[in-house]
């Protein structure tokens, strides 16, 4: 049971990477491989505004993550916009968005090297313990569980309850249907790339206040992102939600019961499983 529950305390947090990853690459059709590196920033950002300003980092997302939204749309709209523009067809702007983000990377990168160097980061937030069905757990993850759960409760109410996460839905469903309903694509998929890079910060916020950082980690994140993605099928976020907490169970079960440096083998292994049994994804449907 103890591997279960902190299966999904880890999970609930990489659910809110892996939906940000979702948003951005299901409507906006960008594949960003900044999307670790905009995370790892997050975290720096918070260690900065907990060490030094003595801010809460759950309160500090009020901070972080409108400063993520308009950053990660300042990105499309100058650096990944032109792209989508002259693009001729998805394939092309999926392998002109990797090499663009794969640049985009490596200037976050030396940008956080620059200030904070390559050491490794934590401190200390709320690190009692307290117990859950018998056993103790930190009292950080369980908190930083509630907050991404809280986060996503009002993700779902904008995107199934409000006009502009209906048109980001429908977008994300086909984009040439979506402009003959009279609904901004550009803008959509601007709006949707801005809110992923800001659910992103905002997990980033999250993990640091139980997790060790540095500045070099952001592809780690950006991979397992990526799979979970993939898992929950391109494009549906209650899929990536799903596949996060898979994933946070079997990362914890690997570690607990087998070996903690063979979490990363059994990440592949289950996105190897996935993409030979159910290549189109959790709740993906098969192309006809």
């Amino acid at each position: 049971m103890s591997i279960i529950v902190t299966g999904l305390l880890l999970g609930g947090t990489y659910a809110l990477i892996a939906v940000g990853l979702t948003l951005q690459y299901g409507v906006a059709r960008i594949m960003n491989l900044a999307n670790g590196e905009n995370l790892v920033l997050a975290c720096f950002i918070a260690f900065w505004l907990w060490t030094a300003h003595a801010l809460n980092p759950i309160l500090a997302i009020v901070v972080i993550a409108p400063g993520a939204f308009v950053l990660n749309w300042l990105i499309y709209a100058y650096a990944l916009r032109p792209l989508v523009d002259r693009a001729k067809n998805r394939g092309q702007l999926e392998v002109d968005s990797i090499l663009a983000t794969f640049g985009l990377l490596f200037i976050f990168q030396g940008v956080m090297l620059l200030g904070f160097g390559g050491g490794y980061y934590n401190y200390n937030f709320l690190n009692v313990a307290v117990p859950i069905l018998g056993a103790n757990y930190g009292l950080n993850r369980v908190v930083a569980f509630v907050a991404a759960a809280a986060i996503a409760a009002v993700l779902w109410f904008f995107l199934y309850r409000t006009r502009y996460g209906t048109a980001i839905r429908a977008v994300a469903v086909d984009p040439t249907s979506a402009r003959l309903v009279a609904i901004d694509v550009p803008r959509a998929s601007a709006l949707a790339f801005a809110i992923g890079g800001a659910l992103t910060a905002a997990s980033g916020a999250l993990l640091s206040t139980f997790y060790t950082f540095n500045a070099s980690m952001g592809v780690a994140f950006t991979m397992k992102a990526l799979i979970i993605v993939i898992m929950g099928g391109v494009g549906d976020v209650r899929g990536a939600v799903l596949a996060a907490l898979i994933l946070g169970i079997a990362e914890t079960a690997v570690a607990t019961l087998v070996d903690p440096g063979l979490t990363i083998a059994a990440t592949y292994a289950l996105f190897i499983l996935v993409l030979l049994f159910r290549p189109q994804g959790i709740f993906g449907r098969r192309a006809a």
